[in-house]
């Protein structure tokens, strides 16, 4: 039987922001998602004509080229992830039988409820880094042009089965930098039992070359990069929500 091939933008070795440790990282390509300030434009379906077909076993022979110097593990990110949930399943399973770390990275956007094609990914994943772009839902919606309600409850759905969770935030001024929003969304972390680190990220603007060159306009002209002191500021806002709802 021939294995399922992943649609791949792309693969980077030695990454270090992609989950604990120095990483392998595969970027699939596609994804639902429009958020504004997004930094792999290219990674949208149908905008990369250089993406790959590859299986799970041609990613595993790289990685064993370099697994000297991964040692962190394989993170799979994208795009979306989940479009291609099959074959990030077959992936991490071929990982976890070498046992090696596996990291998904992902908005949980396509989140139903459970099912067993989740439940069967998340069997051989060891971490989920979920991005949480937007605690307010009409917000989220223009943020992202979708609803939040599928990656909270992906986040509470984590919760209850007890996988280690990851959230990442990135802060970008005037859209969810609002003391509220960010009160808002360290109360809802702080409803979670699995959240092992939270990164707050703060926007930048690097990704404007990139849509030039796909001939793309870039959303958020005219918006500066947010500060690091003020990411840190917002990571502070939202510790505090996080021992308010946990009544630290």
């Amino acid at each position: 039987m021939s294995e399922i091939l992943g649609n791949i933008h792309s693969i980077e070795s030695c990454g270090t922001v992609d989950g604990p440790g120095i990483r392998f990282v595969v970027f699939t390509q596609g994804c639902p998602m429009r958020c504004l300030y997004c930094h792999n434009p290219d990674t949208w379906e149908g905008v990369n004509k250089g993406a790959r077909k590859i299986s799970p076993s041609q990613i595993m022979a790289q990685y064993e080229g370099v697994k000297e110097f991964c040692k962190g593990g394989i993170t799979v990110t994208g795009g979306e992830p989940l479009m291609q949930i099959e074959f990030v399943t077959e992936l991490f399973r071929q990982a976890k039988a070498k046992y090696i770390h596996t990291a998904l990275d992902t908005s949980g956007i396509l989140f139903r409820g459970k099912s067993e094609k989740f439940d069967a990914l998340l069997e051989y994943t060891d971490l989920v880094l979920l991005d949480i772009k937007h605690i307010n839902d009409e917000e989220h919606k223009k943020l992202t042009g979708h609803s939040n309600k599928n990656v909270l409850a992906f986040a509470q759905y984590l919760s209850e089965i007890g996988k280690p969770m990851w959230i990442r935030h990135v802060v970008v001024p005037e859209l969810n930098d609002k003391k509220e929003y960010l009160e808002r969304l360290g109360e809802f972390i702080g409803t979670l039992k699995n959240v092992k680190a939270l990164d707050v990220l703060p926007y930048h603007n690097m990704a404007i070359p990139k849509y030039e060159s796909l001939g793309i306009e870039y959303p958020l002209k005219g918006i500066l990069p947010l500060p690091k002191e003020k990411a840190i500021e917002a990571r502070n806002i939202i510790i505090e929500g996080i021992k308010k709802a946990r009544k630290i």
